[in-house]
């Protein structure tokens, strides 16, 4: 009963959007035990890089874009706690998310910057406001790391270090802001659908610096970064939505050179899946525009879905209904929170 008013309230709060984007197609499927808890992809046009959520090294995997095997294995000495997301610079270097936080005691997060020959520097962060559970890493091309928090009312705070990274840290993180993502009625996920919709799982910038991808467990958003500004995309742009339906617990994206995006899941057995011509949908700059167009009909164009709160301090004015929906999600939000903790 608790399930079912939950998604009516938010269904009310954020109604569902329909969107008229290329579906992706399979490319292989994901067959290998080691990647069970696939969460984290790059690609750089000849292989596929892929981190698993767990270990007790710092791993990256690198599999074939036709067959999804692994083709070799890249490791450091580093223990990571939660790796999430990964991310490679203009050298070569692997960056792992180490900021999973399902039950938000952790007094800091972290990422490991990995070579591909084994070299792994340890680099810790500290939020300016407490734990969060963070799943998105996102490089931009001077490779500044930003990390998107991930949440289940689609209102995801932003966050990059305030000066160079230290090894082994900390380092302070800043709030930049706020990135909303609205529900949407695509099916797949772990959890309640339109629940899912909103909570964001991981990102990708593309080799140019020019576009930045979020997706959540159902669908996909691309935005445009003009001179790669990766802030400024989130903060001030509009997104085209690319519907990912039916995976099972999707939490990998990653931009091609072609401009395509690569999609997986976690799960053996999951395919692993492109969707040709991504980057063309990203709409034009908007000039600082934070709402999302709607057509005429009412019905959502291809841009909706996405806002943006600009400031830590407007904030709150982004979810008048939250304190309307907090009660009648809670039960919810407590089971997501404690559904993936999967280490103590």
């Amino acid at each position: 009963m608790l399930v079912a008013l939950a998604t009516t309230a938010l269904a009310v709060l954020w109604p569902a959007v329909a969107s008229a984007q290329p579906a992706p197609v399979d490319a292989c499927v994901m067959n290998d035990k080691r990647l069970n808890e696939l969460s984290g992809l790059v690609s750089d046009g000849e292989n596929w890089y892929a981190v698993n959520d767990g270990g007790t090294k710092s791993t990256v995997y690198v599999l074939s874009r036709e067959t999804c095997e692994v083709q070799d294995v890249i490791s450091g000495p580093v223990d990571p706690f939660d790796v999430e997301d990964l991310a490679r610079g203009a050298d070569g270097t692997f960056w792992l998310s180490d900021t999973g936080d399902n039950g938000g005691k952790r007094e800091t997060v972290a990422l490991i910057a990995l070579t591909p020959g084994g070299k792994a520097t340890l680099h810790r962060l500290t939020y300016p406001d407490g734990a969060h559970d963070t799943e998105t890493l996102l490089l931009d091309k001077n490779g500044v790391p930003y990390l998107v928090a991930k949440s289940p009312f689609g209102v995801s705070d932003i966050y990059r270090p305030k000066g160079p990274l230290s090894s082994p840290g900390p380092t302070a993180l800043e709030h930049l802001g706020s990135v909303q993502i609205e529900g949407t009625d695509t099916k797949g996920g772990p959890i309640n659908p339109i629940i899912g919709s909103m909570a964001v799982t991981g990102g990708s910038v593309s080799a140019d610096g020019n576009l930045v991808a979020l997706r959540t467990y159902t669908d996909a958003y691309v935005f445009s970064a003009p001179g790669g500004d990766v802030a400024a995309a989130l903060l001030k742009g509009t997104a085209a939505r690319i519907p990912l339906a039916g995976e099972k617990q999707g939490e990998a994206i990653a931009f091609q050179p072609d401009g395509s995006l690569v999609s997986a899941s976690e799960g053996v057995g999951q395919p692993i899946r492109v969707v040709p011509g991504a980057a063309a949908l990203a709409p034009a700059a908007t000039g600082g525009s934070t709402t999302a167009p709607r057509s005429s009909e009412g019905a959502a164009a291809a841009t909706d879905g996405v806002q943006a709160v600009a400031s830590e301090d407007s904030g709150l004015s982004t979810l008048p209904a939250l304190g309307v929906t907090a009660v009648v999600v809670g039960g919810i939000l407590f089971a997501m929170h404690r559904r993936a903790v999967r280490r103590s």
